[in-house]
């Protein structure tokens, strides 16, 4: 019976079974994704966060315990330059496991492991929400404050108007109505003057042209007589 024993032997020895989690932490720190089965996967995520985490002290000392499990050089220079600087301000969860379908072979449950800060699809997509988020709440906050005001401004005139136009509420609309009513009636009589003004000129236009066959007989005449003689 297994009680409370919490490791995965994996079906292997002790010797076998660190030396395939190294291979994979290394593989892991290099890639940054690769493809295992799930239960390898767990245990891999528990093997390597904490060389991770180790990677935000850059001393020699570290760097010497991180070598000691991963036996690679290569590994451990990716990890405490590039992987470094992406976590330092993660305080934990390097990791990711995503599911995907079984295996054909065996059945065996298949998933990616993957580190946290390199998958640039998710990071955008983070991104995005938060940024939605953010607008959404300020709207609603702006909204709630331009209505309260509103109502306020609304509010305001009509308690005022209440109070001071109780006792002239009668007399007030009669008298604005003829007034309105008065100039719009004495506008049009005025106009229709000024349209007659013009018609008296047209005769004045007529005069000149009475004008010209008067003058156009007597040249008529004086052509005649010449002829005759």
């Amino acid at each position: 019976m297994r009680h409370r024993k919490k490791v995965n032997h994996l079906g292997r020895k002790s010797a076998h079974r660190q030396a395939m989690l190294s291979n994979m932490a290394t593989s892991l720190i290099l890639h940054k994704r690769i493809k295992t089965t799930l239960q390898k996967a767990k245990a891999l995520r528990i093997y390597v966060e904490p060389l991770i985490n180790r990677s935000k002290d850059n001393t020699t000392h570290s760097r010497r315990i991180v070598f000691s499990y991963l036996q690679s050089k290569e590994a451990v220079t990716e990890l405490f330059r590039s992987v470094a600087d992406k976590i330092g301000d993660r305080p934990g969860g390097y990791t990711r496991i995503l599911k995907i379908e079984n295996r054909l072979g065996d059945n065996a449950e298949m998933c990616y492991i993957e580190l946290v800060d390199f998958n640039e699809n998710m990071l955008k997509k983070t991104e995005a929400e938060t940024k939605k988020s953010a607008t959404r709440r300020a709207g609603k906050k702006s909204s709630g404050k331009s209505e309260t005001t509103e109502k306020q401004k609304a509010e305001a005139p009509m308690f005022e108007s209440s109070r001071t136009d109780s006792p002239i509420t009668e007399e007030t609309p009669e008298t604005t109505e003829p007034e309105a009513t008065e100039p719009e009636t004495t506008e049009p009589e005025t106009t229709e003057p000024e349209a007659t003004e013009p018609e008296a000129t047209e005769p004045e236009t007529t005069e000149p042209e009475t004008t010209e066959p008067e003058t156009t007989e007597p040249e008529t005449s004086q052509e005649e007589k010449p002829e005759e003689a």
